[in-house]
């Protein structure tokens, strides 16, 4: 749509996952370590993350509170801008978009009503803008 190659800007891939039944810091760098060796030929940065385990860290990191997540898709639905409320299943294949692919495809940055923090979004959605410069900003 852009012209551009499909991964022009991009920083990185997310893997999430849901394990609740360990929350240490060691299992989770134990599945960011064997992520890493399977892609390491690709040439790409993936960040993966447990969500059960972002309450444990998001507020240092970004000064905001966090729920204790249910699920992937329940840090899918609080993603910061509306547009990448996006992911796939790996095991059944199937997308969750909540809020839809239109505004994806327009490139339409608005800021997610389960989650406004719009200090957060304003910072997210501008370096969105940075790196590609045709996508459009609703103010939030």
């Amino acid at each position: 749509m852009s012209g551009q190659r499909e991964n022009w800007g991009v920083k990185d891939y997310d893997v999430f996952y849901f394990d609740d039944a360990d929350l240490s810091w060691e299992a989770e760098d134990a599945a960011i370590r064997l992520v890493h060796s399977s892609v390491a030929d690709l040439g790409v940065n993936v960040e993966v993350r447990n969500q059960a385990r972002v309450h444990l860290w998001y507020q240092q990191r970004f000064g905001a509170s966090y729920p204790q997540l249910t699920s992937v898709r329940d840090g899918i639905d609080r993603y910061l801008i509306s547009c990448t409320c996006v992911g796939i299943d790996m095991t059944s294949r199937e997308l969750y978009a909540p809020d839809g692919l239109d505004d994806l495809a327009s490139g339409v940055l608005r800021m997610n009503p389960r989650h406004p923090i719009p200090d957060l979004f304003r910072l997210k959605a501008s370096d969105y803008k940075a790196r590609w410069p045709w996508l459009t900003i609703v103010p939030a």
